[in-house]
C-alpha cells in the first residue's frame, strides 16, 4: 500500500496548471482549489487509507500524517517514512532499508513535489460528476494509459474549497479510499523538519541509491 501514497497525495493538492480543455464546470472548481493552495504557508494533516479488493473485500485501513511545504514533504505511516528535503527523497521501509533518490528522478511519478510544479498541465482528463451535498466530485483519468491506475475521483469540500477525499481505482479494479482529517493549511513547518538525519534511523539500516 505504501507505493500508492504519493499518487494519492499528489491528487489531493492539485496545482494551477491542471486545467486545459476539459469540463469547464470541473475547471471552475479546480481553479478555486488552486487559488487556495497557492496561499498556503504549509500543510499538515492526518490521513486514512482504506483498501478494498475488486471483489469488495476489505483489505484493511492504514493511518498516518503528512506535512508539505513547497517542494518539501514528510509522510509517516507507522514505522514507514518518506521525507523530501526539496532535492532528495528518502524512503524508510520501517525496518532496515532506506531508499534514496533525487527529486528530479520522480518526474514520471505522481508525487507532492510534482504537484507543486507544472507537472499536471497535460496529465489528466477530468469532468464534474456531482455537486450534490457538501462536496463536488470530479473524475480524473490519466491521459497516459500506462499509469498504474484507471482513474481517481476527488471530492472537494464546498465550504473549504479544498480536496479532502479521493478514491483511486487501479488497473485490477481494486480501490483505495483516502481521507484527510485535522487539516491545517497554515501550519508553521520549520525547514529542519524535512531534513534527513541519519542518526534517527537504525544503525544497521542500509541506504540504497
Amino acid at each position: 500500500m505504501r507505493k500508492i501514497y504519493l499518487p494519492l497525495f499528489s491528487v489531493l493538492f492539485i496545482c494551477s496548471q491542471l486545467f486545459a480543455q476539459n469540463d469547464p464546470n470541473a475547471k471552475k472548481v479546480l481553479e478555486s482549489v488552486s487559488a487556495k493552495v497557492k496561499g498556503f504557508k504549509g500543510i499538515s494533516a492526518n490521513f486514512t487509507i482504506k483498501s478494498v479488493s475488486a471483489k469488495g473485500k476489505d483489505n484493511g485501513t492504514k493511518t498516518g500524517t503528512i506535512a508539505i511545504k513547497g517542494q518539501k514533504y514528510l509522510l509517516k505511516q507507522g514505522k514507514n517514512e518518506i521525507i523530501c528535503d526539496g532535492t532528495t527523497i528518502y524512503n524508510f521501509d520501517g525496518a532496515k532499508t532506506i531508499t534514496k533518490s533525487l527529486l528530479e528522478e520522480s518526474n514520471q511519478t505522481l508525487s507532492p513535489q510534482n504537484l507543486l510544479s507544472n507537472f499536471y498541465d497535460k496529465d489528466f482528463n477530468y469532468k464534474l460528476v456531482s455537486s450534490a451535498g457538501n462536496f463536488h466530485e470530479i473524475e480524473m483519468t490519466p491521459i497516459d494509459k500506462r499509469k498504474s491506475f484507471q482513474k481517481v475521483n476527488v471530492y472537494i469540500d464546498k465550504s473549504k474549497s479544498i480536496i479532502t477525499k479521493a478514491k483511486v481505482l487501479d488497473k485490477s479494479n481494486n480501490t483505495l479510499e483516502f481521507i484527510l482529517s485535522n487539516l491545517n493549511t497554515a501550519a508553521n513547518l520549520p525547514d529542519a523538519s524535512f531534513q534527513f538525519v541519519r542518526t534517527k534511523y537504525p544503525k544497521d539500516a542500509e541506504i540504497l541509491d
